[in-house]
């Protein structure tokens, strides 16, 4: 099968001058899965911090602690207010060139944290900060005599969180929540800034080398379209899980 597929292509190239090269050509096709698995594990990466970060954002918003709601304002207000290409250059350049170096085996020196775990760290920041304005407005719209039964029913605030509060949040603030984590895989191509060999970056490699950028680009477009489509389909099955018939604020 995977021979009449390369067959196919090295036809179309020669008489149709589409030149699909990650199709027929191995070195080509195994840089490009590189990418494709790069970026997929960037992606997942980013979105579980960032949710973490968002819910740890949220609670420390939500507590009695001054300095912890000055802090997360301030961590919002920075991550929210400035572009993620600027955000991942100063992680990358200014806080990892400050970073020691450790031994990489063979003699030489490596970065304590490579361009993909610079890339994990600023996009998670980024999408976590809006993460807890999200997951804020969610909370914010559980009915506040819920929030009383449960108090005066002797719950802890974290038994009031985790039994009350989330689970009724997260099914009102879910479609803004996709909204994000969708922008967050998109934004993921910034990696290719510093160097990450992520799908954008694998696909540029291989069109300067083959000349096939037209093609290139469509299988890219394809490729986020479906990536984009797995993680709203996840999201939507999620959200109908979640939902309980007749309550909806």
């Amino acid at each position: 099968m995977s021979q009449m597929i390369a067959a196919f292509f090295e036809r179309l190239n020669d008489t149709q001058g589409l030149n699909f090269s990650i199709f027929y050509d191995a070195f080509d096709r195994s840089r490009f899965l590189t990418g494709l698995w790069t970026t997929t594990y960037i992606c997942v990466a980013s979105i579980l911090a960032s949710l973490a970060i968002g819910l740890i954002g949220v609670w420390i918003a939500g507590s009695g602690s001054r300095l912890g709601r000055l802090l997360v304002r301030t961590y919002v207000q920075f991550f929210r207010n400035t572009p993620p290409l600027v955000q991942l250059s100063f992680f990358y350049f200014a806080v990892g060139g400050v970073l020691p170096t450790v031994s990489d085996g063979f003699g030489g020196q490596s970065p304590l944290i490579s361009g993909t775990g610079w890339a994990i760290i600023a996009f998670s920041l980024f999408a976590g900060a809006f993460n807890v304005e999200i997951f804020r407005a969610g909370i914010e719209a559980v009915p506040e005599t819920m929030v009383e039964a449960a108090e005066s029913l002797g719950y802890t605030r974290f038994q009031l969180w985790r039994q009350i509060v989330l689970p009724l949040a997260f099914r009102i603030c879910l479609p803004a929540l996709n909204n994000n984590l969708v922008n967050l895989v998109k934004t993921t191509t910034l990696a290719y800034a510093i160097g990450v060999p992520e799908l954008l970056y694998a696909a540029s490699q291989i069109w300067s080398e083959m000349f096939n950028v037209r093609e290139m680009m469509n299988v890219l477009l394809v490729v986020y379209v479906l990536l984009v489509g797995v993680l709203v389909w996840i999201m939507h099955r999620w959200e109908k899980a979640m939902r309980i018939p007749g309550y909806m604020p």
